[in-house]
């Protein structure tokens, strides 16, 4: 399910929370499927339950968990995590807009720079 690199620099929850993003986004895990406990994940990977649940406390955060108190954790429906995912994006561009026009970029430069950003990427096929 989840390999780490010990020799990555990230933390290990950070690892933990990009594996499983990955496998929500790629249906590895569908929406409405029963996480693992806390527990159990932490000993597959050997690795303290703390890790594991910052790991799920921020997934939860991003929109791809949810817990039910006394159930358990779950996969998010995958119209909420990419609502979600869609609306971190658009708060991280307007936070980049806002500080291009900090520094000086009119808005007319700014649309001028993106036309020609957009113009330079190959269309995939």
């Amino acid at each position: 399910m989840i390999l780490l690199d010990y020799r990555d620099k990230r933390p290990i929850y950070e690892q933990v929370v990009e594996k499983l993003e990955r496998l929500i986004a790629s249906g590895g895990l569908e929406p409405l499927t029963k996480m693992p406990s806390v527990r159990s994940l932490a000993m597959e990977l050997s690795v303290n339950p703390n890790t594991i649940q910052r790991a799920y406390a921020q997934l939860e955060k991003d929109g791809y968990l949810y817990t039910v108190s006394g159930r358990g954790t779950f996969v998010t429906a995958e119209s909420d995590w990419r609502e979600s995912r869609q609306g971190k994006a658009l708060e991280q561009w307007r936070h980049a807009v806002r500080k291009a026009q900090e520094a000086g970029l009119s808005e007319e430069l700014l649309r001028e720079q993106l036309h020609q950003i957009y113009a330079q990427e190959e269309v995939p096929t």
